[in-house]
């Protein structure tokens, strides 16, 4: 075991990584990805007037989708701006949904207080892995269920953290997020609990890599500070790679730009 890699600054990577996903408007981004948590939902196998709360909801795809099939649903971020989005597009379908903002690691809940808990390419992204999981755990009743989508370390975009990762290393000590897309990890991160696990695709679909790039530049928090990061030569190196994986992957010819990015979904069955 090497005892000289540094132990992480755990508050201190929360307090970037807020600040990351408040930079930019991901629900620009996160909108897209609205199929995903109709996905969930039907995965948990979700009943009308069950307690559901959405953990790290972005701006609230596994949150509405609950809602939309009569659940009494919480949402929750650690970012304001994102819940705001939620409660934007809430109070546009008329659905009555609670929003508050809170900490994926220190969920202000009592023991077993949902009957589901979701989490779509949300919770991945904590430092703390195992204090997360333990909280989703902590906060569903016993043979309630977890419901998760989590991107995968070989999908597309665990390619994209990986390629920015080349650029920009990420602190030494910090488990990768794309570990949630692994049978593995998540094996360990719910010892004693039932896991179902199934690999999923969602389709990216822009104009075009020039289309995408300039999006995620934008309103992609960590695509975003990725490239602020950067002085110019450093973020044009980016760019360049950011660029030829979209056109790698792009399934969608000269024409358009159609990527497939593999996630899993994932059910867990509190013991």
């Amino acid at each position: 075991m090497d005892t000289n890699i540094p132990t992480p600054d755990l508050a201190a990577l929360k307090t970037r990584q807020q600040a990351t996903w408040a930079t930019g408007d991901y629900a620009i981004v996160g909108t897209t990805l609205q199929i995903v948590g109709e996905r969930i939902c039907e995965a948990v196998d979700l009943r009308a007037g069950e307690r559901v709360l959405d953990v790290a909801a972005g701006n609230g795809n596994a949150t509405l989708a609950a809602a939309r099939r009569f659940a009494q649903v919480t949402s929750t971020d650690y970012v304001g701006e994102l819940l705001e989005r939620g409660r934007e597009r809430a109070a546009a379908e008329r659905l009555v949904i609670a929003f508050q903002q809170a900490d994926a690691e220190a969920l202000p809940f009592d023991d077993g207080s949902f009957d589901v808990v979701l989490s779509t390419f949300g919770v991945m992204f904590t430092p703390d892995q195992e204090k997360a999981a333990a909280e989703l755990v902590r906060v569903v009743r016993p043979g309630g269920r977890v419901g998760l989508a989590n991107w995968t370390p070989e999908g597309f975009i665990g390619q994209l953290f990986r390629t920015i990762g080349q650029h920009l290393p990420p602190p030494a000590g910090i488990r990768s997020p794309a570990l949630w897309g692994t049978e593995a990890r998540l094996a360990e991160l719910f010892p004693s609990h039932r896991v179902e696990a199934s690999s999923q695709v969602f389709t990216f679909r822009y104009r075009s890599p020039d289309h995408m790039l300039e999006v995620f530049r934008t309103y992609y928090g960590p695509v975003n500070r990725a490239f602020a990061a950067l002085d110019t030569t450093k973020a044009a190196a980016l760019e360049h790679d950011v660029r030829a994986l979209f056109t790698r992957m792009n399934r969608g010819g000269t024409d358009t730009l159609i990527v497939p990015s593999e996630y899993l979904e994932v059910v867990v069955t509190r013991s």
